[in-house]
């Protein structure tokens, strides 16, 4: 039996022209969980199979992670583990430019509307342009635990983002696409999920977890974007 560690991105750069680059508290975050790694493992800390998403903020996150673990960037780029286009979602449903959600208020909108719009992806209602069909993105999940499942007999570790992550526990859950939602706007940044694993499945052990910012002076590290 083996362990699979499925880390979500740091924090990055939500409202800004690029999101895709970690904010500096979300390398600081990817440091800080790669850190706690070493001290809880010690010289035991190893993965056997890593496999990161081809967006950067998946891969600086795991590379600040390495850091602080001490351990080598090696890692295999797996594109199935990137993130839906959250923008090609929302313009699916609302063909009309949103303001940016620099408001509480607006923040609440904008995810309101994602939520609608993820709904109607997953149910074959739209097709957002540039993005996959809801059944092969589950596709180049599924793939990655397969994968892991096959060539990881130890543990493991995938980074990637709320959305694939999510996913991943739907499908070991069997959960409903609603619930899948739900637990992708959960999920905080640098977050743990664990599962251990069998040559013929996985079985969920925790979700979005973080134990690496368990102390009054890492409050105001935990965010969700």
């Amino acid at each position: 039996m083996g362990t699979l560690y499925l880390v979500r991105h740091g924090q990055a750069s939500f409202g800004a022209d690029d999101y895709d680059r970690l904010s500096d508290l979300g390398r600081r975050q990817s440091l800080r969980l790669g850190q706690y790694l070493r001290q809880r493992f010690g010289d035991r800390l190893a993965f056997d199979t890593v496999l990161t998403g081809t967006l950067r903020r998946q891969i600086h996150t795991w590379e600040a992670l390495a850091e602080g673990a001490g351990l080598p960037a090696q890692r295999t780029p797996w594109p199935g583990l990137n993130e839906y286009d959250s923008h090609a979602v929302l313009e699916a449903i609302h063909p009309e430019p949103l303001p940016r959600p620099d408001t509480p208020e607006l923040y609440r909108h904008h995810f309101r509307l994602l939520r609608e719009g993820l709904a109607a992806w997953m149910a074959g209602r739209v097709a957002p342009r540039g993005m996959p069909s809801y059944a092969d993105f589950v596709r180049g999940v599924t793939g990655a635990l397969d994968h892991v499942r096959e060539h990881s007999g130890g543990n493991a570790l995938i980074v990637s983002s709320g959305g694939p992550i999510a996913t991943a526990v739907g499908q070991v859950l069997g959960t409903a696409a609603e619930t899948t939602i739900e637990l992708n706007l959960r999920i905080r940044n640098t977050s743990i999920t664990e599962f251990v694993f069998t040559p013929k499945r996985h079985m969920l052990v925790t979700y979005n977890t973080l134990p690496h910012l368990d102390g009054a002076e890492f409050d105001d590290w935990i965010t969700y974007a």
